[in-house]
């Protein structure tokens, strides 16, 4: 038997096959759309969503059923000493908990991970704990080191349209009505629990000047600064946006030469509340083992 497996869910933008590729497990997360369950990237694909989302359906999150936990965590362990499991932030959904509680009945052979990461962030978590797990860390030992380090990452993301925020009630229309009628692109932040306003802009350019300077702001104030050796992870997320993200990767690089960044999807947990056309730019500071 080998060690220490790592498993994750959708949210953290791993597909299905990618999943296959890096080792990595991942739990599909569900979707109630008008009341029939879809599962991201089994039944479910990045298109499909956005059509459906297009169209005026009716769509809503939903945590995976504990039976689906569980199997997926049974299948695992029948090959693996023990595992890590890592879900996406405890402030954004309540699959955290619920995998904790049902951790308690492994005796240990299974370590949830709180770490209050979501989509490229959550990705790169997975990424260093397949790098922990290959240095001989303990399930344990991979779950406390991945939650001491939670805050060494920050994640801006520039909206396209305030309709999503308004459906799903997190402004008023009245606010949504105001702020589409100057334009307004506000752009939000995931750093620690919640996703929170950061700052409202006039136009695309200027939103995504705002994300570069925040990260700039992050990597000069909290991780160190800019350092030979590259010490930060940079990753560009969209929502239906890959066109735009290609470009804003190479007004990125202008900042940070010689850095890689990684392109990936947002979540579609993210997505449904966000809406298409949306930017996200995010840091994660590497890990030192």
């Amino acid at each position: 038997m080998s060690n220490v497996a790592i498993v994750t869910d959708s949210n953290s933008g791993i597909t299905q096959a990618g999943g296959k590729e890096m080792g990595i497990f991942v739990l599909p997360m569900p979707f109630m759309i008008d009341e029939e369950t879809y599962f991201e990237d089994i039944n479910l694909t990045q298109e499909e969503f956005y059509q459906k989302l297009a169209s005026g359906a009716n769509i809503a999150t939903s945590q995976p059923s504990p039976e689906s936990v569980m199997k997926l965590w049974d299948s695992v362990l029948a090959e693996y000493d023990e595992l890590v499991h890592i879900p996406m932030s405890s402030g954004l959904s309540g699959s955290c908990q619920s995998a904790m509680i049902l951790a308690e009945d492994y005796k240990g052979r299974v370590q949830v991970v709180n770490n209050q990461r979501i989509s490229v962030t959550q990705r790169q978590s997975c990424l260093d704990a397949k790098l922990l797990a290959s240095k001989g860390k303990s399930a344990k030992e991979i779950k406390e080191f991945l939650e001491a380090d939670k805050f060494n990452s920050s994640i801006y993301i520039m909206l396209d349209t305030l309709y999503y925020l308004k459906k799903g009630g997190r402004i008023t229309p009245a606010a949504a009505a105001i702020g589409t009628m100057l334009r307004l692109k506000p752009v939000l932040q995931i750093q620690g629990e919640k996703l929170d306003a950061f700052a409202k802009a006039r136009t695309t350019n200027q939103g995504k000047s705002i994300m570069l300077n925040a990260i700039k702001a992050d990597v000069e104030k909290r991780f160190g600064g800019m350092t030979q050796d590259k010490h930060i992870w940079l990753q560009i997320a969209h929502t239906a946006n890959l066109e735009e993200a290609y470009a804003y990767r190479d007004e990125v690089l202008e900042h940070f030469p010689g850095y890689d960044v990684h392109i990936d999807a947002l979540s579609l947990s993210v997505a449904c509340h966000i809406g298409p056309g949306a930017l996200a730019l995010a840091c994660c500071r590497k890990i030192a083992v």
